[in-house]
């Protein structure tokens, strides 16, 4: 009688069915909307596929931080995000901005180069400078100010500069520590360099708008009050993700540069 044995799970297996759950996870938590969930469970599985579970722990770094100071303090930030141009769940566009970067980092890092490691944790590191940049900073007590004029500007508006988009970079760059040794400044400098990208572009070429009955600057179109809105600068086709997408990338490539230039002796070539 032949006796059946099973194959091994290979990490995309693996991957598969936990990216699986924590997209439905946080699909039920009203964290991600359907798309967004799609999404994840793509980003998550070629994560974890290629990286393994240290690679998901920076993932999941980015992910939970993200979703837990969206949720602080929201009942003040329902008051003071309302010129942000995407709040709530986060859909799959707003996802692949944040983490299809990465995602292909971290296959590169498997098929092409180990260095990409590298640069999957700066494209991270970059996302969350900008995302803790914004929930955080909302609830700080100084008001963020443009990185191109200096004057304060509208709270959660992009083009802003605050402390917590530095810590957040750091986190990463902590965590990242268990994927790739000595790899923690190259990363953190990733995330410095996308979010500045992050920052001057949102303040140059990001579409800004403005709403002639509440006398403001606003993201959204129509704005909260419900009025029509006119362009006060900026490209009509370079939205919020479109930013996001752009600062990954930098915060990729910076980290990428470093990691190739400076740190030789960890990666083969």
């Amino acid at each position: 009688m032949t006796q059946l044995t099973l194959a091994p799970l290979s990490n995309f297996d693996v991957g598969a069915v936990a990216a699986a759950a924590v997209a439905i996870a946080a699909y039920r938590l009203r964290a991600l909307d359907a798309s967004g969930a799609l999404a994840a469970f793509v980003v998550g599985g070629a994560t974890y596929g290629a990286l393994g579970p240290r690679g998901a722990a920076v993932l999941l770094a980015f992910f939970i931080t993200s979703v837990a100071f969206s949720r602080l303090g929201r009942a003040r930030k329902a008051t003071l995000l309302v010129d942000v141009g995407k709040t709530g769940r986060r859909d799959g566009t707003q996802v692949f901005a944040n983490g299809g970067i990465a995602a292909l980092c971290a296959l590169l890092a498997l098929w092409v180069d180990a260095r990409y490691a590298v640069a999957f944790a700066g494209a991270f590191a970059a996302a969350t400078a900008d995302t803790w940049g914004t929930e955080l900073g909302a609830l700080a007590r100084e008001q963020p100010r443009s990185i191109l004029s200096l004057r304060p500007i509208a709270t959660g508006l992009s083009g802003g500069v605050t402390r917590a988009g530095i810590a957040g970079a750091l986190w990463i760059a902590l965590v990242a520590e268990l994927l790739q040794p000595h790899a923690f400044l190259a990363v953190a400098c990733g995330g410095f360099a996308g979010a500045l990208l992050d920052s001057l572009l949102g303040a140059s070429l990001q579409l800004l708008r403005w709403c002639p009955n509440c006398k403001r600057a606003t993201e959204r179109e129509p704005h909260v009050c419900g009025a029509n809105t006119t362009p006060l600068r900026g490209l009509s086709w370079v939205g919020n993700d479109a930013v996001n997408f752009v600062s990954t990338l930098g915060g990729a490539a910076s980290a990428y540069a470093l990691a190739f230039c400076f740190l030789p002796y960890f990666f083969s070539r």
